[in-house]
């Protein structure tokens, strides 16, 4: 069914959208009258124990972490959360999306990342590659629709857990990547996934009615946030640490390394010359941060940087994407988002710094080396003494595996799910104690 908008005032109202768009998997009352579904899903991720974790979840530079020169006092995958939900519901509102709708896809998309950040992303995927591997938006969707505790129905089979139990347009709106493993509509050896094999009747409800491989309006909403918030972000808390000098970005062979970088992982398809020529409009701007000594000066002029870059994205978003479609809100799938190209390279070139000047640093790479034995341990140590070391939900979980067509292979998504769920700290924890039982056993 096509969204309804109603003129209150003379202005456009927020968008009603369809009966199925509000729909949930399994049907429940309302507690309270008066609240939008949005607003229920928007509430229901953000007191989830899921979102909490990702307080001790990496985002550039580990929780805890400080700089010897100064505290680097550095984001994290929750406040990170925080800011593209910030930003998406903003931009979305002003582009006539539910604002709480696009805020629930902002504060979801991030949820299934598990410790170590991208690090224990790639481990998980080798370890899980028995059933069907990992990725974390798939990972995320998990959580939204089976593993967070929060509705249960006993109208289905097994347990009936149903995680949060969000609407369809919540879900389809927090989902990055609506194709199985191998089902990218232009690149089917890409590792980017949203759904896994067992997880496929709840992506069918939710994504009933949709276009094959295509995001909702309000996913692309997400999806961009989420770009803009990070590399810029990321930029922040790479000068704040002290691991990037903002002046070394005008020496040529300084931005010979960006420019490789960009080239390989950020903007393939780029021209020769275009990111050279992104990353010389930022320069040129006079709120531009060409030097950083960690004063009171330098940290609010950092900061002003920091929202000059968020408006400048999401503004050339929001002017792109008005003269495309139009003046009217634009929900669900009647519009795309439009990034001009020369947007998009300039994000492109901030991620790239970031990636050449705090992710590859050699102290980092040692870093990740003994994150990817921690969860490797972890994971063969769980195998083979579970149900001890899971947590009480898991150990159920596990012992319901049994009853799986493929026990074996439902027992190791289990241990992939528990692992999945820890945080860095947590992570280093059970393995510490894990090693030492088996010591002592």
């Amino acid at each position: 069914m096509e969204p309804s908008f109603a003129v209150e005032g003379g202005a456009p109202a927020a968008p009603r959208y369809g009966p199925a768009d509000l729909e949930r998997w399994v049907p429940e009352p309302d507690k309270r009258p008066g609240r939008t579904a949005f607003q229920r899903d928007r509430a229901r991720v953000l007191h989830s124990a899921a979102l909490r974790r990702l307080a001790g979840k990496t985002q550039l530079v580990a929780p805890g972490s400080a700089s010897p020169a100064w505290d680097a006092t550095p984001r994290t995958r929750l406040t990170h959360s925080l800011e593209c939900a910030q930003v998406g519901r903003e931009l979305g509102a002003a582009l006539g999306c539910d604002p709480d709708l696009v805020e629930t896809a902002c504060l979801a998309h991030d949820l299934g990342h598990p410790p170590f950040g991208h690090n224990g992303e790639a481990v998980l995927d080798e370890i899980a590659a028995p059933a069907g591997g990992f990725e974390g938006n798939a990972q995320s969707l998990r959580l939204l629709t089976r593993l967070e505790p929060k509705r249960f129905s006993a109208q289905l089979d097994g347990q009936g857990y149903v995680g949060l139990n969000a609407t369809r347009a919540a879900l389809d709106a927090a989902t990055k990547y609506p194709w199985r493993r191998g089902g990218h509509p232009e690149d089917p050896a890409s590792p980017k996934f949203g759904v896994y094999e067992d997880d496929l009747p709840v992506f069918g409800w939710l994504r009933k009615g949709a276009p094959e491989g295509r995001t909702c309006f309000e996913a692309q909403v997400m999806d961009w946030s989420d770009d803009v918030a990070y590399s810029v972000h990321d930029l922040e808390d790479g000068i704040r640490a002290g691991h990037l000098d903002p002046r070394i970005l005008r020496s040529g062979p300084e931005r010979g390394d960006v420019f490789e970088v960009a080239a390989e992982r950020y903007a393939p398809g780029a021209g020769e010359g275009e990111p050279a020529a992104a990353l010389d409009r930022l320069l040129e701007q006079d709120w531009w941060p060409h030097s950083y000594d960690g004063t009171a000066h330098a940290q609010a002029r950092l900061k002003d940087a920091t929202s000059q870059l968020i408006g400048r994205f999401c503004l050339a978003a929001e002017a792109a994407t008005r003269a495309a479609h139009g003046s009217g809100p634009l929900t669900r799938y009647a519009a795309e988002l439009i990034v001009p190209q020369s947007a998009r390279l300039e994000c492109a070139v901030l991620k790239a710094v970031a990636d050449r000047y705090v992710m590859q640093r050699p102290d980092l790479e040692r870093l990740r080396r003994e994150q990817r034995v921690v969860l490797r341990e972890l994971a063969e140590a769980l195998l083979a003494r579970a149900p001890e070391g899971l947590d009480p939900q898991y150990a159920d979980l596990y012992a319901e595996a049994a009853l799986a067509a493929d026990p074996d292979t439902a027992r190791l998504r289990v241990v992939v799910d528990q692992i999945s769920t820890l945080t860095d700290a947590a992570a280093r924890a059970l393995h510490r104690a894990l090693a030492m039982r088996g010591q002592h056993g």
